[in-house]
């Protein structure tokens, strides 16, 4: 079988899974609709400040929630491998002659396409809110994002192949994406942190990744930060999924 048509076969059959029991893409999104209706309101006495210019509080807070929707959705997909993995589904799948980076790829672009739809819907309902942005600088956010998530997919991955515990896989996830998380200035901007603070959220390349996300949610399409967010994502999904497929090869081999 061609990569391509394992990879379609086989998101086929975890799409029809998936939509199966729709209502945990659902359950996905309570927690960035709390995030959205009871602490972005809190925002709004923020306005004003230099890092958010009045009436765009919301514009500015969205970018960063949907970041944070990568990194809880996508980082967090690994479980789904650990149990398939645990359940012997892997190890029937691999006597069958489907390439074996169908395995990750069909996984990776189904994920993708459910942060894709999570994503919209946030959109759309932060719209009457008070969010602004244009379609252009949405489609360029959005492009954004799945970089993003396609590296944070194939980290979860790669970590499940690692690991094969959800113990320890839940152990690991938690400490290291609450620092990232926090020092990525996702909920704050980070000029509010003192300067220990911003210096290390230097480091942080998901901190230049919300930065990107909201000069392109506020028009601001020739910010450097834009393509800074670009770079750190996409150099990100690269190594990411390039680590993803040699831990699947050493997993199987």
């Amino acid at each position: 079988m061609s990569l391509f048509s394992s990879v379609w076969y086989l998101w086929l059959r975890q799409a029809r899974q998936t939509w199966r029991h729709p209502i945990w893409v659902i359950f996905g999104l309570f927690q960035p609709l709390c995030y959205l209706l009871l602490f972005a309101p809190l925002l709004q006495n923020l306005s004003g400040i230099p890092a958010i210019a009045a009436g765009e509080a919301m514009t500015f807070y969205v970018p960063g929630l949907l970041v944070m929707m990568a990194l809880f959705g996508t980082g967090y997909v690994g479980f789904g491998l650990v149990v398939e993995l645990q359940g012997g589904f892997i190890e029937r799948l691999l006597v069958t002659p489907i390439p074996r980076a169908a395995l990750l790829l069909s996984r990776v672009l189904l994920d993708i396409m459910t942060l894709l739809i999570q994503v919209l819907l946030i959109c759309l309902i932060a719209l009457p809110l008070g969010l602004r942005v244009s379609p252009g600088s949405l489609l360029l956010a959005l492009l954004l994002l799945v970089l993003l998530g396609l590296g944070l997919a194939a980290c979860s991955y790669a970590l499940a192949f690692l690991l094969r515990s959800a113990e320890a896989l839940s152990s690991l996830l938690n400490m290291v994406s609450v620092p990232l998380l926090l020092l990525s200035g996702v909920l704050l901007p980070l000029t509010l942190a003192p300067p220990p603070l911003r210096a290390i959220a230097h480091f942080n390349p998901f901190a230049y990744v919300v930065d990107g996300a909201r000069a392109l949610f506020l028009g601001r399409l020739g910010d450097v930060a834009v393509w800074q967010g670009y770079l750190c994502a996409g150099a990100f999904a690269l190594l990411a999924l390039f680590w993803g497929l040699c831990s699947l090869k050493r997993a199987v081999a």
